[in-house]
């Protein structure tokens, strides 16, 4: 069995999120001075994290967001990126570039709910759903490879062990902190990504791998829009087979996380 821990940040604001335009994947914006400031603030609550591996969307919000985490981390120096398009936003099709209204107003035009209507051209649910299986199935394949021992045990297992068994050790009226969930948890993976796409994320891990939910996060939350810098908690225990690593428990510590935008680590 090995256990890690995954960090999901939302890439920081750019003109068109502040604008309301969908961007999806065909326009390619860099972090606005907002975007810029949010990437700082989420870096520096994140930096006394031990990040073991990172990926990021190749698209050019996603990156900055990435590279400004990185850059303020204090133990990851020297840690490489790997920029992976699997992690990118949903395409939008003809809808990119245009109000995000006129997306609202093309769904219900085809009596459709905005969540679940795909544009002409643009990518469906079940299809960005693909790519993430395929990138949970690499990611897998990469923690084992980096994170067990010649005997297929995890390095640090009996420490790992204590983390799987205690569940929600920080919610409820105790204050969230940046390593909540990561008690004993020596593998921990770093993803910037998207607004839709961790949409679709959360959806199949509650729904396809039946990812258990802290007492205290509302129905209502689970499936809301990630703010810019927002950050989405989980942890993995994977059983390790011949045919490849499958989980065998996923567990979500929090959803969309934004209280290190209202009141920034070391900022003031």
């Amino acid at each position: 069995m090995l256990t890690f821990g995954l960090t999901i940040v939302r890439h920081g604001e750019t003109q068109y999120n502040k604008d309301k335009l969908l961007q999806g994947q065909g326009v390619d914006l860099p972090l606005s001075e907002t975007g810029l400031q949010q990437a700082e603030i989420v870096g520096n609550y994140l930096s006394d994290l031990k990040f073991t591996n990172a990926f990021s969307s190749d698209l050019q919000r996603a990156r900055q967001t990435a590279d400004i985490i990185m850059r303020n981390n204090l133990h990851c120096s020297g840690l490489e990126i790997v920029r992976d398009p699997l992690v990118k936003e949903r395409s939008f099709g003809i809808a990119e570039g245009r109000p995000v209204d006129d997306l609202k107003n093309m769904a219900s035009a085809a009596g459709q709910s905005c969540r679940n209507f795909t544009p002409p051209q643009g990518e469906t649910p079940e299809q960005v759903k693909l790519r993430i299986k395929e990138f949970m199935r690499v990611l897998f394949l990469r923690m084992v490879a980096d994170h067990s021992g010649p005997d297929g045990q995890q390095e640090g297992a009996g420490q790992s062990e204590a983390a799987s068994t205690s569940d929600d050790e920080t919610d409820g009226p105790l204050p969230s902190q940046p390593d909540d969930g990561l008690l004993g948890v020596s593998a921990h993976a770093l993803v910037v990504s998207h607004g839709a796409y961790m949409r679709v994320v959360v959806r199949y891990l509650l729904e396809d791998l039946h990812c258990s939910v802290p007492p205290n996060v509302e129905a209502s939350q689970l499936f809301s829009a990630c703010p810019n810098t927002g950050i989405c908690r989980f942890v993995f225990s994977l059983r390790l087979a011949d045919a490849g690593p499958t989980p065998a428990t996923v567990r979500c510590v929090f959803i969309n996380r934004k209280e290190h935008l209202k009141a920034p680590k070391g900022t003031e």
